[in-house]
């Protein structure tokens, strides 16, 4: 399959649900998860210091330190998995990516809040590939500016071997998200390819 672009103003989102087979998936999901050095960090919420429900990495080139929600990430070193991917990824989106940020879902109850990708180190108009791995879960959209974007919310169930892509003012104009669910799943990693524009 190809990416295909859904219908949504203001943006420019593609999905390929069918990027990678499932068994490379799979074998995929099983390696990383058991080669990345998986950290959890916590972030401050009304002055408190909670930990994060998901497991976090970043790796990418020399200098492509990333900030968000008040951490700062230095890159580790693409591995020879990681470093397949990008290429992979690169010649699905014909876009160039210097970093890529893992995050591991464990269960039902890790999960991702409502944020857009608009750090000033990733530019005006980012382009960010998110590829899955594992159990399926709902990926959420939803208008930043709901009178300047009148759209409803809206909901992928995101399976794995999928890609995702967003570029041009999709951030400037929407949020997404990954929320908890009470159904029993198994882990789901997923891996946001992005430009960091000051390395």
């Amino acid at each position: 399959m190809a990416l295909t672009r859904l219908l949504l103003p203001n943006a420019d989102v593609w999905l390929d649900e069918q990027f990678l087979p499932e068994p490379a998936a799979a074998a995929l999901l099983t390696e990383l998860t058991q080669t990345i050095a998986w950290r959890q960090e916590s972030i401050m919420l009304f002055g408190k210091a909670v930990p994060q429900p998901r497991l976090t990495a970043w790796h990418g080139d020399a200098g492509t330190r990333y900030s968000y929600s008040g951490l700062v990430w230095e890159p580790e070193p693409w591995t020879p998995a990681l470093q397949l991917l990008r290429t992979q990824v690169e010649a699905a989106t014909q876009a160039t990516f210097n970093s890529v940020l893992l995050n591991l879902y464990r269960a039902g109850p890790d999960s991702m809040g409502w944020h857009a990708d608009d750090e000033p180190e990733l530019g005006p108009a980012p382009v960010i590939a998110s590829l899955s791995l594992g159990a399926t879960r709902r990926f959420r959209l939803r208008p930043r500016r709901p009178l300047l974007t009148p759209h409803a919310p809206v909901s992928l169930d995101l399976t794995s071997g999928s890609l995702l892509l967003m570029r041009g003012a999709t951030q400037q104009h929407w949020q997404h998200a990954v929320p908890k669910t009470s159904k029993s799943v198994g882990p789901r990693l997923n891996l946001t390819f992005r430009r960091i524009i000051s390395a």
